[in-house]
C-alpha cells in the first residue's frame, strides 16, 4: 500500500517538475540573449539604462548587464545617399525652373544620430530641399544653368553646418536635373545658335584679315628683294661702266702714246676701231630695213691691215730672249 502511493505521489509531481525545466530553459535563453550582443560590422548598438543612454557597442561582440541594460538605437553608419524630390523654384529673374538632387550622408556619432534628431532620413531631405530653394532662389538662370559646381559647394556648407549637431557628416551634394520651361530652352537654343554664328563671322573677318595681312607682308618682301636686286644690277652695271671706262681711257692712252712717237698703225687701229663699232651700231638698229655696205671697202682693208701690223710691231719691239751658249764639248 505504502509503495503504490508513492509511486502514485511521484507520477503525479512529474509534470509540474517538466513545466518547471521548460521555464527554466527559456528563462536561461532569455537571459543570455539579453547579455550577449554581436554588432554587425557597419552598425552601431546604443546602450540604453532604464532609459538613459550609457554608451555605444562597436561592431563584434559585447556583454550586457541582464535586466538592467538593453539595447536603445540601432545605428547603421555606412554613407548613405538621400534623393532630394523634384520641386519648382523661382530664380532670381523669375524664371520657374525644376530642380532635384541628392545627398551623400554618413553618420560619424551614433549617440547624436539617435538622440538629438527624430526621424533623421526626413531631417536630411526636408533640410535639402530647402536650402535648395534659399541657392537657387538667389541666382539667375544663366547663373543656374553654368555654375552647378558652385551650387554644389553652397549647398554642402550650408547643409554640413546644419547636421554637424546631429553626429552626420555631408559628403557631398550634387544637382541631379535642372528643367527649365519650353519656352525657355527654346530661346537659349536660338541664342546660342546666334552666338555661334557670331563667333564663325568673327573668326572668318580675322582669317581675312590675317591673310590680308600676310599678302601685304608678301609683297612688301618682294618689293624690298625687287629693288635690293634692282640696286646691286646698278652697283654691279656702274662698276662694269667704269672698269669700261679705265679699260677705254688706257687703251686711248697707249693709243696716244703710240701716236706721239710716230706710229701710223695706231692711228689706223684707232680709226678702224671706231668705224667698225659705228658700222656695228648702224648694222643692229631696229629701224633699218636695208644695209647699205660701202663701195670702198678698201678703207676697211686698210684699216684691218693697220691693226695687223700694229700687233706685228708690238710683238717685234718685245725683249728677246738671249741666245743659248753651246756647249765646250
Amino acid at each position: 500500500m505504502n509503495v503504490r502511493k508513492v509511486g502514485a505521489d511521484m507520477l503525479s509531481t512529474m509534470p509540474i517538475l517538466g513545466t518547471f525545466v521548460f521555464i527554466l530553459f527559456v528563462l536561461a535563453i532569455f537571459i543570455v540573449s539579453s547579455i550577449i550582443k554581436i554588432v554587425p560590422q557597419g552598425y552601431e548598438f546604443t546602450v540604453e539604462r532604464f532609459g538613459r543612454y550609457m554608451r555605444t557597442l562597436k561592431p563584434g561582440i559585447s556583454f550586457l548587464t541582464p535586466f538592467v541594460e538593453t539595447v536603445g538605437r540601432k545605428v547603421n553608419m555606412m554613407e548613405r545617399v538621400f534623393d532630394v524630390p523634384q520641386q519648382d523654384v523661382i530664380t532670381k529673374d523669375n524664371v520657374n525652373v525644376r530642380v532635384d538632387g541628392i545627398v551623400f550622408t554618413s553618420v560619424i556619432d551614433a549617440s547624436q544620430a539617435a538622440y538629438r534628431v527624430d526621424n533623421l532620413d526626413n531631417a536630411i531631405t526636408q533640410l535639402a530641399m530647402t536650402n535648395l530653394r534659399t541657392v537657387v532662389g538667389s541666382m539667375e538662370l544663366d547663373e543656374v544653368l553654368s555654375q552647378r559646381d558652385s551650387i554644389n559647394s553652397r549647398l554642402l556648407n550650408v547643409i554640413d553646418h546644419a547636421t554637424s549637431p546631429w553626429g552626420v557628416k555631408v559628403n557631398r551634394i550634387e544637382i541631379k536635373d535642372l528643367k527649365p520651361p519650353h519656352d525657355i530652352t527654346d530661346s537659349m537654343a536660338r541664342q546660342m545658335k546666334a552666338e555661334r554664328e557670331r563667333r564663325a563671322l568673327i573668326i572668318e573677318a580675322d582669317g581675312e584679315k590675317q591673310a590680308a595681312i600676310a599678302r601685304a607682308e608678301g609683297m612688301k618682301q618682294a618689293a624690298v628683294l625687287q629693288a635690293e636686286g634692282r640696286k646691286e644690277a646698278a652697283f654691279r652695271d656702274a662698276e662694269a661702266r667704269e672698269r669700261s671706262a679705265e679699260a677705254e681711257a688706257k687703251a686711248t692712252e697707249m693709243v696716244s702714246q703710240a701716236i706721239a712717237k710716230g706710229d701710223v698703225n695706231a692711228i689706223n687701229y684707232f680709226v678702224a676701231q671706231k668705224y667698225v663699232e659705228a658700222f656695228g651700231k648702224f648694222a643692229e638698229s631696229s629701224n633699218t630695213k636695208t644695209l647699205i655696205v660701202p663701195a670702198d671697202l678698201s678703207s676697211i682693208a686698210g684699216a684691218i691691215g693697220g691693226i695687223s701690223e700694229l700687233i706685228r710691231s708690238s710683238g717685234n719691239d718685245a725683249p728677246k730672249a738671249p741666245p743659248a751658249k753651246k756647249s765646250a764639248g
